[in-house]
Parts: structure tokens; sequence; C-alpha cells
């Protein structure tokens, strides 16, 4: 069962860890590229900030954004701005998320994300607690996807594992870590069992890795969809 509060207060604690490592970020490190092909360090922090804005709108149950074209502008327009105001940005859009998250609602009620996407209220909290680890790691700045929870980790992987299943273009395939176990991929029989440390399994999962450090068996590592 989805602990919307607990998730809240994860959410927190990862904000306030991504606030405290960029805090180091000056004018040209927030330029320079960051993992994420395309977009720098600024890209990031801008995304961070609206995202969070965006998910005020999904529990208020406005559209998450105007529109695809609009979000992709207002993450340009801001990338360029000086450190201590996308930190400013992401620090204050999460405030607003947060305020929105305490709002009394109901949290089994179903929301809708980008491009038709449905799904429980009660897992939005988790969705930003995604964004929030995942894109402190694409900053590149000290925090890899080794320091991540584990909880975290294990939750992820289990969700990104979902994502994947019964989609035509992956063989069915089992995903250990070597203590915990998924299955993703067509439906039927695992053809391929796919093993290494959760850090590199969600890594390859996320497209964050190539899984060069995974170790598959009955057939080739699958090649996955973009997310």
């Amino acid at each position: 069962m989805i602990d919307h509060v607990r998730d809240l207060a994860s959410v927190r604690d990862a904000t306030d860890r991504l606030l405290t490592a960029a805090a180091k970020l000056n004018n040209d490190s927030t330029a320079e590229p960051s993992r994420l092909p395309g977009w720098t360090r600024g890209h990031v922090l801008a995304h961070l900030a609206q995202n969070a804005d965006a998910l005020v709108n999904v529990l208020a149950g406005r559209p998450m954004y105007v529109s695809g074209d609009a979000r992709d502008a207002d993450i340009e327009r801001d990338a360029p701005r000086p450190p201590a105001e996308q930190l400013d940005d992401v620090r204050e859009s999460a405030a607003r998320f947060e305020a929105q998250a305490a709002v009394p609602a109901d949290w089994s009620r179903t929301i809708e994300m980008r491009n038709g996407v449905t799904d429980s209220a009660s897992r939005v909290p988790f969705r930003r607690w995604v964004e929030v680890e995942l894109h402190h790691v694409d900053l590149g700045i000290g925090y890899e996807l080794e320091d991540l929870p584990q909880e975290f980790v294990q939750r992820e992987t289990a969700f990104l594992a979902a994502r994947f299943s019964g989609n035509p273009d992956v063989p069915p395939t089992r995903i250990t870590d070597g203590t915990h176990a998924w299955r993703t991929g067509r439906d039927g029989e695992p053809e391929v069992t796919v093993s290494g440390p959760a850090s590199d399994v969600v890594g390859w999962l996320s497209g964050r890795r190539d899984g060069s450090a995974l170790t598959a068996e009955g057939g080739l590592l699958p090649s996955l969809p973009p997310l």
C-alpha cells in the first residue's frame, strides 16, 4: 500500500540533499552539460522547478502543462538563469508542491499526467521523489546511483519494470539484483535473466547506464525503448 505521507517526507529529504549539493554551483558550472543529452545543469534545475509546479496542477485537477511545446519553451527560457535564482525556484516550487499536498483530498482518486497517462493521486509524491533523486544524479555533481536510498532504488526498479511490462518490443525478462526479482517485457516465460548490482539495474531501466555491468543469461541484454 502506498504511503503518500511517508513519500512526501522522502521528497523533502531528497530536495534538501539536492539544494545543499547544488549550492556549490556557479554561473560557469550551471551552464556546463548535464548527463542528459542536450541539457545543461541549468536545464535540469529549471525542469525540476517546473515539474513541482506541474504536479501542483495535477493534484489540483488542472492539466499538468499547457502543452508539450510550452513546457519545453519554459525550460529553455529558464535554463540560463543564475544559480541562486535557479535554486530559489527549486526551493519555492517545492514548497508550493508541499502546500498543495497538504490540502485535504481523496488520495485514492485518479489523476491525469502528461500524454493521457493516469495514476492514483497517492503515487504523485513518489513520482516527485523520482524526479528529484534521478535528476540530482543527472546534474553530475557527485551524487551517483550508488548514493540513492535503498528503498527508493527497489521501488523505482519495480515501477520501471512495470512500465515495460507487456511491451511487445521487450522480450519476457526476469531482472534480479541478487536479493529481489522483477519481471518485465512481453507476456510469457522469461527468455532472458538480467542480473547485477541494484544501482546498475535501476540505471539500465532508467536509461542512465548502458547495462554493460549487468549479466544477461538466456539471450542478449534487451534493448529498452525510451521512457
